[in-house]
């Protein structure tokens, strides 16, 4: 990201604090729902080293995912996720996370699948566990293939997994 303007934001939400680091592209950290101001800005260093504060720049963002954490039907792909420094697998994967509708899962497999390598569910899985952008890149919604939650970060862990699972399946629409 060298050489790019960063611009962050923190925000509160009906679930926690959030905070977002974005270059000219789109968002590239930004930390769950956090229960704490210090434990969101934990979660997008180094990123926000030399960034500037901004919440103008980030205002659709913050819109669109205190509407989402509200249990509201925000559409949080039409915030724009700056891939660049990713590898290729990784970005694929992740593309293909962003895929998943709200409210409906898929496996590691099939993720692995989407980014061109049937083999590489582990692989997907670690595309998952380093995903900078959780929300935005929702990989509460990648599930082994035994059915069953395997890992989260945050703070939280499996049950805010399991929390943002159930309110996808039973949004209303957000008055936006």
């Amino acid at each position: 990201m060298k050489g790019q303007m960063m611009r962050y934001d923190v925000f509160e939400t009906e679930m926690g604090w959030v905070a977002a680091v974005a270059s000219e592209r789109g968002v590239v950290r930004m930390s769950l729902p956090e229960k704490a101001v210090e434990q969101a800005f934990d979660h997008v260093r180094p990123e926000i080293e030399g960034a500037e504060l901004d919440p103008g720049a980030l205002a659709d963002v913050r819109q669109l995912v205190q509407a989402y954490c509200a249990g509201g039907d925000a559409d949080l792909t039409e915030i724009e996720v700056d891939m660049s420094a990713m590898s290729p697998f990784f970005r694929k994967a992740r593309e293909a996370c962003r895929s998943i509708p709200a409210g409906e899962t898929r496996t590691y497999a099939w993720l692995a699948e989407q980014a061109g390598n049937v083999r590489a569910a582990r692989g997907a899985g670690q595309a998952m566990a380093k995903n900078p952008v959780a929300l935005l890149v929702p990989c509460h919604r990648v599930i082994g293939s035994d059915g069953e939650l395997h890992g989260f970060g945050g703070g939280v862990g499996i049950p805010l997994k399991e929390r943002l699972l159930r309110m996808e399946s039973t949004r209303v629409p957000a008055a936006v």
